[in-house]
């Protein structure tokens, strides 16, 4: 009987042990959570430019500047985020110092401010639209639009590849600088359309009218440094870094807000 009683305990101890290490190796193999995407790279990290005193700041990048590679060059991102959009942030704040429209939020500026204001105008629209420019892309990106976004675009152009063709050429015939769009108009409708220099289609009297969800930047200064004079080969390169996620995702807040 004694000898039994220790076989027993033996055997207990043996897989208490044997459970201990299985669920020690289930430790080891579990997947880890994703990580944040890592901003740091040879050109610097975005979140390092930092605004001067003012209202607006600088929002920083959620990826490195050379993630958007071989499609835009990290060189260009760098030059881009942390001196031109830099300096629209910065010059905005200073044409805001000391006047009520200090107290107003970016869109009421865009679609209220005084459009001869240019000062207020250009560094206003230039803030709002490169933030967007930002958003808009990411690496690991490109493909087409899903469900709603998808949805929408089949119903106002009759297909993907026709909205694109379409946006394509608003960016490509767009004459010297500016911007190209996809917004959702005042009845929900979806449109693409250009702009001159950093207008954008909340301001009044614009070319194209509506809420932004969807832009590219065609300054030289967006693509020069790769490019040169190739903006065509810039844009058909953009469609490899749009996130049609965030893309949906402005599509449908832009929709709560259209007046039924």
């Amino acid at each position: 009987m004694k000898i039994q009683k220790l076989a027993l305990l033996s055997f207990t101890f043996l897989m208490l042990f044997a459970c201990r290490e299985k669920n020690n190796l289930e430790e080891v193999i579990q997947i880890p959570e994703p990580e944040a995407q890592e901003t740091q790279s040879v050109y610097g990290n975005p979140a390092d430019v930092k605004a001067e005193k003012g209202k607006f700041k600088m929002r920083g990048l959620s990826y490195a500047y050379n993630a958007l590679e071989p499609y835009i060059d990290g060189k260009t991102m760098e030059l881009h985020y942390s001196r031109h959009h830099l300096s629209y942030c910065n010059n905005l704040n200073k044409a805001l110092a000391g006047t009520d429209l200090e107290k107003w939020s970016l869109e009421d500026i865009l679609k209220k401010s005084d459009p001869n204001n240019l000062a207020i105008r250009n560094n206003a629209g230039g803030y709002y639209n490169h933030n967007l420019y930002w958003e808009v892309m990411g690496p690991k990106a490109g493909g087409q639009p899903k469900d709603s976004l998808a949805a929408a675009i089949n119903r106002d152009f009759g297909n993907y590849d026709t909205f694109k063709a379409q946006f394509v050429d608003a960016a490509t015939k767009h004459f010297g600088s500016g911007w190209a769009w996809l917004v959702v108009d005042k009845t929900g409708k979806l449109v693409v359309g250009s702009t001159q220099n950093q207008d954008n289609p909340l301001m009044p009297d614009m070319p194209v009218s509506g809420t932004p969800i969807l832009a590219i930047d065609v300054w030289e200064h967006a693509y020069y440094l790769k490019y040169q004079n190739k903006r065509g080969e810039y844009i058909s390169a953009f469609f490899n870094v749009v996130n049609w996620n965030v893309v949906e995702k402005k599509y449908l807040d832009a929709m709560k807000r259209v007046v039924k």
